[in-house]
């Protein structure tokens, strides 16, 4: 009966983490600072959701960095949101360390942000697999369907470039 009560706090608070006031969507980043991922208004934000220990999160950090300086110094902000679980003994745990190292490694520059139990971002956004990209306009409202299916043979960068230069 205990282990139940903690898994249920356990999942009760992830999801207290994750969905901020009126409904918007707060995580926490690597480096401990809440963010929620449907602000800033008045920027695109697009958000690489993938896994540290995912091969192809490996490609999609490619992807990101390529994305983030095409539009350095424009309305757009980029976010990594790892889908390892926070918690130990998962069979997706990831340690903040392990994370940092993943975006050390990838020479990601942008905010990790962690999706305590790796699903509610997948939820909100319909995200089938990972790794994806998702696209919010300047609202905060997710713009079609998320860019999945990471093909190394296809620069998955040009499509989403279209959508964001659509959105600018």
């Amino acid at each position: 009966m205990r282990t139940i009560k903690g898994l249920v706090s356990v999942l009760v608070l992830g999801i207290a983490l994750v969905v901020g006031a009126a409904g918007q969507t707060v995580l926490t980043a690597t480096d401990g600072t809440s963010v929620n991922v449907e602000g800033p208004r008045g920027k695109v934000i697009v958000l690489a959701v993938g896994a540290s220990w995912l091969p192809l999160s490996g490609k999609q950090a490619e992807y990101t960095n390529t994305l983030v300086k095409r539009y350095a110094g424009r309305d757009v902000a980029f976010y990594f949101v790892t889908t390892d679980s926070a918690r130990a003994g998962a069979r997706n745990f990831a340690s903040d360390e392990k994370i940092r190292k993943f975006a050390f490694e990838n020479k990601l520059g942008i905010p990790v942000l962690r999706d305590p139990e790796g699903v509610s971002i997948l939820r909100k956004f319909k995200v089938e697999q990972v790794p994806s990209f998702v696209i919010l306009d300047k609202s905060g409202v997710m713009i079609g369907e998320p860019f999945g299916g990471i093909d190394p043979k296809y620069d998955l960068t040009i499509p989403i470039s279209k959508t964001i230069d659509r959105l600018l």
